[in-house]
Parts: structure tokens; sequence; C-alpha cells
């Protein structure tokens, strides 16, 4: 651990995001997350098109990219209560 410069603390934290985003996604989730891997392949092409575009387009890809990024990103990292997200205290139901 300590070859890479990094503590204790830090490879358990890299340990519970590589377990959040093993575990099992909910379908709305995994919808959204292919919704946002397909708008940034999509805003990838539009911005490495061979061709002249106007900047508002390109800025707009830019955008489109950023934001179906971190959409797939954040739905990747969602999981079902089964996979291990505790209920939170004084809920007794």
């Amino acid at each position: 651990a300590q070859a890479t410069g990094r503590g204790p603390e830090q490879n358990t934290q890299m340990k519970k995001i590589i377990q959040r985003a093993n575990a099992k996604t909910p379908p709305f989730f995994k919808t959204l997350r292919n919704i946002g891997l397909t708008v940034t392949a999509l805003a990838t092409t539009v911005l490495t098109a061979p061709i002249i575009l106007p900047p508002a387009i390109l800025t707009a890809a830019g955008y489109a990219a950023t934001a179906g990024l971190v959409a797939s990103g954040i739905s990747q990292l969602t999981r079902t209560r089964e996979s291990g997200i505790r209920k939170p205290k004084g809920n007794k139901k």
C-alpha cells in the first residue's frame, strides 16, 4: 500500500468503490447508463467530425459528452438494496 503512495484508508475507499461498481444495478439506472453512453458516443462523433462545424454545435457536443459521462458513471455506481445498502436507522418498517 505504501509503495503506491496511498494510505490504508484510501485503499479501503477504492475497494468500496470497485465493489459498488460491480454490484447489481437497478433496471432504471441500466437504461439511464445506456442512454448516457449513447449520448456520449454521438457527441464524440460530432466533436471528431472531419468537417468544420459552427462553434455553437461543438460547444453543445462538449456539454453533451460531459453530461453523458456523468450520467453513465453515476448510474453504474447506483445499486439495489439487496446489494448491500443499509436502511437508515430509526426506520422500523
